[in-house]
Protein backbone atom coordinates (compact mmCIF):
# COMPACT_ATOMS: atom_id res chain seq x y z
CA UNK A 1 0.00 0.00 0.00
CA UNK A 2 0.63 3.23 -1.11
CA UNK A 3 2.82 4.98 2.29
CA UNK A 4 0.79 8.02 2.69
CA UNK A 5 -1.89 5.38 3.59
CA UNK A 6 -0.48 5.25 7.14
CA UNK A 7 -0.07 1.06 6.80
CA UNK A 8 0.90 -0.03 10.37
CA UNK A 9 3.44 -2.84 10.81
CA UNK A 10 2.08 -6.52 11.18
CA UNK A 11 2.77 -6.19 15.26
CA UNK A 12 0.49 -2.92 15.54
CA UNK A 13 -3.46 -2.53 15.33
CA UNK A 14 -5.38 -5.71 14.79
CA UNK A 15 -2.89 -7.18 13.00
CA UNK A 16 -2.39 -9.33 9.20
CA UNK A 17 -5.69 -11.08 9.15
CA UNK A 18 -5.37 -14.62 8.32
CA UNK A 19 -5.66 -16.39 4.98
CA UNK A 20 -8.26 -18.39 6.94
CA UNK A 21 -10.87 -15.51 7.40
CA UNK A 22 -10.32 -14.86 3.81
CA UNK A 23 -11.18 -18.20 2.45
CA UNK A 24 -13.95 -18.05 5.45
CA UNK A 25 -15.91 -14.78 3.79
CA UNK A 26 -14.95 -16.32 0.00
CA UNK A 27 -16.98 -19.54 0.60
CA UNK A 28 -19.98 -17.84 3.18
CA UNK A 29 -20.48 -14.99 0.33
CA UNK A 30 -23.65 -14.89 -1.65
CA UNK A 31 -22.67 -12.18 -4.32
CA UNK A 32 -19.43 -11.29 -5.57
CA UNK A 33 -18.71 -8.30 -7.90
CA UNK A 34 -16.47 -9.30 -11.02
CA UNK A 35 -14.23 -6.86 -12.73
CA UNK A 36 -13.44 -7.41 -16.19
CA UNK A 37 -11.64 -5.10 -19.34
CA UNK A 38 -13.30 -3.99 -23.06
CA UNK A 39 -11.36 -3.85 -25.78
CA UNK A 40 -11.17 -0.02 -25.94
CA UNK A 41 -10.02 -0.29 -21.99
CA UNK A 42 -13.26 0.29 -20.57
CA UNK A 43 -14.21 -1.40 -17.26
CA UNK A 44 -17.20 -3.42 -16.48
CA UNK A 45 -18.11 -4.99 -13.58
CA UNK A 46 -21.26 -6.75 -11.86
CA UNK A 47 -22.57 -9.01 -9.51
CA UNK A 48 -21.87 -12.70 -10.01
CA UNK A 49 -23.34 -16.01 -7.82
CA UNK A 50 -20.00 -17.80 -7.62
CA UNK A 51 -18.44 -20.87 -5.84
CA UNK A 52 -14.91 -20.62 -3.66
CA UNK A 53 -13.84 -24.26 -4.61
CA UNK A 54 -10.61 -26.24 -3.70
CA UNK A 55 -9.00 -22.25 -3.22
CA UNK A 56 -10.24 -20.92 -6.34
CA UNK A 57 -13.14 -18.35 -7.11
CA UNK A 58 -15.53 -19.69 -10.08
CA UNK A 59 -18.63 -18.34 -11.55
CA UNK A 60 -20.61 -18.88 -15.00
CA UNK A 61 -22.05 -16.38 -17.53
CA UNK A 62 -23.43 -16.73 -20.80
CA UNK A 63 -21.17 -17.03 -23.76
CA UNK A 64 -22.12 -14.03 -25.41
CA UNK A 65 -21.64 -11.76 -22.57
CA UNK A 66 -19.93 -8.95 -22.39
CA UNK A 67 -18.02 -10.61 -19.19
CA UNK A 68 -16.93 -13.45 -21.50
CA UNK A 69 -16.05 -11.46 -24.94
CA UNK A 70 -13.61 -9.51 -22.37
CA UNK A 71 -12.12 -12.49 -20.84
CA UNK A 72 -11.99 -13.98 -24.46
CA UNK A 73 -9.81 -10.48 -24.95
CA UNK A 74 -7.93 -9.80 -22.25
CA UNK A 75 -7.86 -12.32 -19.15
CA UNK A 76 -7.05 -10.14 -16.74
CA UNK A 77 -10.33 -9.60 -14.11
CA UNK A 78 -10.80 -9.22 -10.37
CA UNK A 79 -13.79 -10.20 -7.84
CA UNK A 80 -14.32 -8.69 -4.36
CA UNK A 81 -17.11 -9.08 -2.34
CA UNK A 82 -20.15 -6.61 -1.67
CA UNK A 83 -18.43 -5.39 2.16
CA UNK A 84 -16.69 -2.22 1.62
CA UNK A 85 -16.18 -2.76 5.55
CA UNK A 86 -15.05 -6.22 5.44
CA UNK A 87 -13.13 -6.10 2.30
CA UNK A 88 -11.70 -9.22 0.28
CA UNK A 89 -10.21 -8.36 -3.22
CA UNK A 90 -8.75 -11.07 -5.68
CA UNK A 91 -7.10 -10.27 -8.58
CA UNK A 92 -5.56 -12.40 -11.71
CA UNK A 93 -6.60 -14.27 -14.80
CA UNK A 94 -10.21 -15.49 -15.75
CA UNK A 95 -9.61 -19.03 -17.47
CA UNK A 96 -12.64 -20.63 -19.29
CA UNK A 97 -12.78 -24.10 -17.30
CA UNK A 98 -13.56 -27.13 -19.79
CA UNK A 99 -12.72 -30.56 -17.62
CA UNK A 100 -16.23 -32.09 -17.34
CA UNK A 101 -15.44 -33.87 -14.31
CA UNK A 102 -14.39 -30.57 -12.53
CA UNK A 103 -17.32 -29.26 -13.97
CA UNK A 104 -19.73 -31.95 -12.97
CA UNK A 105 -18.29 -31.10 -9.54
CA UNK A 106 -18.53 -27.51 -9.68
CA UNK A 107 -22.21 -27.99 -11.12
CA UNK A 108 -23.26 -29.93 -7.99
CA UNK A 109 -21.55 -27.87 -5.49
CA UNK A 110 -23.20 -24.52 -6.67
CA UNK A 111 -26.78 -26.30 -6.48
CA UNK A 112 -25.88 -27.23 -3.41
CA UNK A 113 -25.43 -23.06 -2.70
CA UNK A 114 -28.06 -21.97 -4.69
CA UNK A 115 -30.61 -24.02 -6.06
CA UNK A 116 -29.50 -23.65 -9.43
CA UNK A 117 -27.27 -25.18 -11.96
CA UNK A 118 -23.47 -23.67 -13.01
CA UNK A 119 -23.31 -25.60 -15.86
CA UNK A 120 -25.60 -24.10 -18.89
CA UNK A 121 -26.41 -25.67 -21.34
CA UNK A 122 -27.65 -23.06 -23.70
CA UNK A 123 -24.14 -21.92 -24.53
CA UNK A 124 -22.69 -20.83 -20.49
CA UNK A 125 -19.06 -20.43 -19.75
CA UNK A 126 -18.22 -21.25 -16.64
CA UNK A 127 -14.63 -19.42 -15.44
CA UNK A 128 -11.98 -20.03 -12.84
CA UNK A 129 -10.01 -16.56 -11.29
CA UNK A 130 -6.61 -17.93 -10.77
CA UNK A 131 -5.60 -15.34 -8.40
CA UNK A 132 -1.72 -14.30 -8.10
CA UNK A 133 -2.85 -11.61 -5.32
CA UNK A 134 -5.61 -10.58 -2.96
CA UNK A 135 -6.14 -8.17 -0.08
CA UNK A 136 -7.88 -7.86 2.65
CA UNK A 137 -9.44 -5.20 5.72
CA UNK A 138 -11.49 -4.43 8.08
CA UNK A 139 -12.78 -0.93 7.50
CA UNK A 140 -13.01 0.05 11.32
CA UNK A 141 -8.81 -0.42 11.45
CA UNK A 142 -7.94 -0.12 7.85
CA UNK A 143 -3.96 0.82 8.99
CA UNK A 144 -4.16 -1.88 11.21
CA UNK A 145 -5.23 -5.04 9.19
CA UNK A 146 -4.65 -4.29 5.96
CA UNK A 147 -3.29 -7.52 4.43
CA UNK A 148 -1.50 -8.77 1.25
CA UNK A 149 -1.65 -12.04 0.05
CA UNK A 150 0.85 -13.10 -3.11
CA UNK A 151 0.49 -16.87 -4.46
CA UNK A 152 2.99 -18.11 -6.83
CA UNK A 153 2.01 -19.93 -9.59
Amino acid sequence: MPKGYGILSEDKGSGLLPWTRVRERLERSRNYWIHTTRSDGRPHVKPVWGLWFRERFYFGTDAGSITAQNLSENHSCAVHLESGDDVVILEGTGVAVTDRDLLSQLDDAYYRKYSFHLVMENGGTVFMLDHGVAFAWLERDFVGSATRYSFLR
